[in-house]
Formats: structure tokens, sequence, C-alpha cells
């Protein structure tokens, strides 16, 4: 049986055939095919606030991109480029949170790895050209950065992608604090790009996006973990 993988997902206005703006729960299909061609079996998980039951029936977690987290869940005020999904928070950090105390494995992907961070006590950086003077993480509308990330010797993520330095990201937000979590990337601006916790089966997060490339070194190892 293949190991049984839970993705979160949007919930938003979406149109197909005669439907249109219809409040709809969603995922990329990126996501998916990556799951499955790592061999795993992708379910799809609305928001859900009322417990991580689910849990019981997966074998591993994945922590989609998505919206910005509401700021007040780091001790923030929301900055004005800052646009949250309070409901969207609500289920993912009673999964995840769930998921750490169980020692799912799970991988976090973009907004995934930034509710890694604040699950475990981290903050983020609310807009980054703030902070680092500039928008190559998020050059243009629909436009991914490309970048070469530095890995820690030794830590998951460099294992996983060995020599290969190249990512591509989109996002406008970024961890500052990790929490309990260990960064073991970084780009060359210094700001954080992989995230782990050493001390868990299978707990990874990057900021960048691997399922539009359907990368079998990071999906594969999530697959393993769970099976």
């Amino acid at each position: 049986m293949r190991p049984i993988i839970g993705i979160t997902s949007y919930v938003v206005p979406a149109t197909w055939g005669v439907w249109h703006e219809v409040s709809t729960a969603l995922i990329p299909n990126d996501y998916v095919a990556a799951v499955e061609l790592a061999g795993g079996r992708a379910v799809i998980l609305p928001p859900d606030e009322r417990d991580a039951d689910v849990l019981r029936v997966l074998d591993g977690l994945l922590l989609a991109g998505g919206p910005d987290i509401e700021p007040g869940r780091y001790g923030a005020e929301p900055a004005p480029l800052t646009e949250s999904r309070p409901e969207r928070d609500a289920g993912e950090f009673l999964l995840v949170r769930k998921a750490l105390e169980l020692d799912l494995p799970v991988l976090g992907v973009c907004r995934g790895m930034q509710v890694l961070a604040v699950a475990t006590g981290g903050t983020l950086h609310q807009h980054l050209p703030d902070v680092l003077g500039h928008e190559q993480h998020r050059p243009a509308p629909g436009v991914y950065g490309e970048h070469e990330a530095r890995f820690e010797g030794g830590s998951l993520i460099a294992k996983l992608m060995g020599d290969d330095l190249g990512i591509h990201c989109y996002h406008h937000q970024g961890v500052a604090d990790p929490g309990t979590l260990r960064v073991t990337g970084r780009t060359e601006d210094g700001l954080a790009e992989a995230v782990e916790a050493p001390d868990r089966r299978f707990v990874l997060g990057v900021q960048w996006h691997p399922e539009v490339t359907r990368d079998q070194r990071l999906f594969g190892a999530l697959v393993e973990a769970a099976g």
C-alpha cells in the first residue's frame, strides 16, 4: 500500500465550466503529481480547525505554499502588504503541532516552511524587500526568483540536494527566527531557505518550490520516511 500523504489546501474562489467564482478547496496539481511520482498517495486536506484526527490515517504531511501567516501568531502587527487567511492558519497550525508531537514525517514548502518555524516559536520577516533591499525572491507576478543556496554540511537537505545548489522561489516573506528548528540552508543574501528538526524522524522545510520540478529527492525522502 502506498504511503498516504496529506496535502494542506487553499479555499479560494475558482472558476470552471459554467461555475464562476465558487468557493473551492484546491491545491496546484504539481504537489499531487510530485507525491504520486515519489510513490505516495496524495490526499487533499481542506482547512479544519476542529481537531487533528485526520493524522491517524496519514503516513506523512505536506504543508503547501499559499498566503501569509497571520502576524499575531508570532506576536507582530500586520504590515501593509501582509495578506493572511486565518481559517487556513487555524487548521494548519493544529495539524503541524500534532504531527510534530506524533513524530509524523513533515515536509513544508514555502509558506509550509514558515508554518513550521512559527509553530515552533519562530518569527517572520513580513516583507523581504524592506529587509534585504531587493525583490529577487519574487521578481514579478508569477515569475520565480532564481538563486543558489548554501547548505550546512551533514544536514538532511545537503544530503538530498548534493552538488545541485540551484533553487527557484516565489515569496515576499521569510523566516527571521526559526524557533526550535535549525536553519540548514541560506541564499546568497543570508535568508533562511531550509530548516530541519534533527530530533525528529523527518521534518524539513524549504522556502523554494520543488513541486514545480517534481523534485524526487525531496518528495521521495518524504514518502520513504512515511513508508
